[in-house]
């Protein structure tokens, strides 16, 4: 009983497996279905891009082309809109981080497929790395100056050391929210379709008039692909929008 309850555990569909094991020196360096997603994701766009861009593309655009365009426009509009005419640097570091979790994300909802953006590791490892790069942005751009984020315009000099840990504190644990809210939401939303597929499933192999009860958990799968579907574009929207937010503060200091 306890075997055939782990098989149709809501959580299953995040477990790590092993394809290429691998431990070195004790360290555990196996090549698992979570890389080999997150290889996929990035070899896709990069063979999409090298694809639309042979010869310097059509000049009437094809399907393809389109939609590479409508990607590049939506991120440079972004960069322009929360960074402003300095935030062109780094238009290749949001728009990676765009495409990247994007394509993470919807391949996660292919059946049989693994969500990398549902694991913690994942998504607080990228947000980690980013926020390193920000500060040392702020640092590079305002020198020691980068610091007075930290003490409120028009404070009183008294109060700053109860208000820096504080700052200190808001300004670090936003960067843990950023990674926690993209796994928290893949997480969530690829258990409920679990949940209610495997609730409409026992129905459908159930006596009686279950089965056509069944339609009802049926039909609210199809519904909560499309919203999930939804969400998975979102948070790859929110993420790469609170970066820029972030870098607009090292490089302004608003």
């Amino acid at each position: 009983m306890e075997r055939l309850m782990l098989a149709y555990s809501p959580l299953e569909q995040f477990a790590i497996l092993q394809i290429v094991p691998l431990s070195l020196g004790g360290v555990y360096m196996s090549f698992t279905n979570s890389a080999l997603v997150m290889i996929v994701a990035v070899g896709l766009f990069c063979a999409l891009l090298s694809m639309v861009t042979t010869n310097g593309g059509s000049l009437v655009p094809g399907h393809w082309q389109s939609l590479t365009e409508m990607v590049y426009e939506f991120v440079t509009n972004l960069v322009e809109e929360l960074i402003g005419e300095k935030g062109q640097t780094y238009f290749p570091l949001i728009f990676t981080t765009f495409t990247f979790l994007l394509l993470c994300n919807l391949i996660g909802m292919i059946p049989y497929s693994f969500t990398a953006t549902s694991h913690f590791i994942v998504t607080l490892g990228l947000a980690l790395s980013l926020s390193v790069g920000i500060v040392t942005i702020g640092f590079l751009t305002h020198g020691i100056h980068f610091l007075s984020l930290l003490m409120p315009k028009g404070a009183p000099l008294a109060l700053a050391p109860f208000l820096v840990p504080l700052e200190l504190l808001s300004y670090t644990s936003k960067f843990a929210s950023l990674g926690i809210r993209l796994g928290a939401n893949m997480l969530a939303g690829h258990c409920l379709l679990k949940i209610i597929a495997g609730f409409g499933w026992t129905m459908l192999n159930a006596g009686g008039i279950m089965p056509f009860v069944a339609f009802g958990p049926i039909g609210m799968v199809f519904i909560l692909t499309g919203l999930e579907l939804g969400i998975a574009v979102i948070q790859a929207y929110v993420f790469s929008m609170l970066i820029c937010i972030y870098l607009n503060e090292s490089i302004y200091l608003h």
